[in-house]
């Protein structure tokens, strides 16, 4: 059966002349690869992202800078360093589309788990620090373990902001320190958010596992719509 289309979200980023790029890792499309999935980059254009979706069979929302929380009546925080607002606009119209797509697997990656929590009325923690003064142990790729209904292991992060809680979402994973790791929508067939970047964790489980999941249950998907 034809391998199973994995939509990536991507970041939005100006050169030094100032033009915008639309951009994903290589270490997100090498993870797609190696979970037997077809990763297609979706640019970030609020208007095309429902239009998007008629040609993936899963998502992946990927890492970035911070959520932007003033059009939600939230003060940003001073440390914050907020996505660039085309992006921001395009995640959450991708989102909403979701809502109206629920069969579709989504998984989400830092920022991506951020972003869904987010829009189902999570808060936000914009600084770790604030809380946890080690926050720094979350950043920079360090390891640190985690706890999940996926499986446990050590992970690798980047991040200083997270949910404060899981709102309307399963929780199903937390560091050993007491963040909020992983959410899960029970209500969905594959809706799923991680803190850290499995993209770049190399234990099995934590890593490409957490890729194969939603490959996995997009490939599934697809199968049982050529059956019916």
């Amino acid at each position: 059966m034809t391998a199973a289309v994995i939509g990536l979200t991507a970041n939005l980023v100006r050169d030094a002349k100032g033009r915008l790029r639309h951009e994903v890792k290589d270490t997100y499309v090498n993870a797609v690869l190696r979970a037997g999935g077809v990763p297609l980059i979706m640019p970030a254009i609020a208007s095309e992202r429902a239009a998007l979706l008629d040609l993936v069979d899963g998502v992946i929302l990927t890492g970035g800078e911070d959520i932007d929380t003033r059009p939600f009546g939230v003060p940003l925080h001073p440390e914050a360093k907020v996505m660039l607002p085309e992006r921001q606009d395009a995640e959450f119209a991708l989102l909403d589309a979701l809502s109206a797509r629920q069969d579709i697997p989504v998984l989400g990656i830092c920022l991506g788990m951020q972003l869904m929590g987010v829009h189902g009325g999570c808060p936000l923690i914009q600084h770790l620090h604030d809380k946890w003064p080690d926050g720094d142990r979350h950043s920079f790729d360090n390891l640190h373990h985690v706890k999940s209904e996926i499986g446990s292991g050590p992970v690798a992060s980047w991040h200083h902001q997270a949910l404060e809680s899981h709102g309307p979402f399963d929780a199903v994973g937390y560091s050993d320190d007491g963040i909020l790791e992983a959410i899960r929508d029970p209500r969905r067939h594959f809706y799923l958010g991680v803190q850290w970047h499995p993209e770049r964790t190399v234990d099995a489980t934590m890593g490409d596992g957490v890729i194969v999941l939603v490959v996995e249950a997009a490939r599934a998907l697809k199968a049982a719509a050529t059956r019916a």
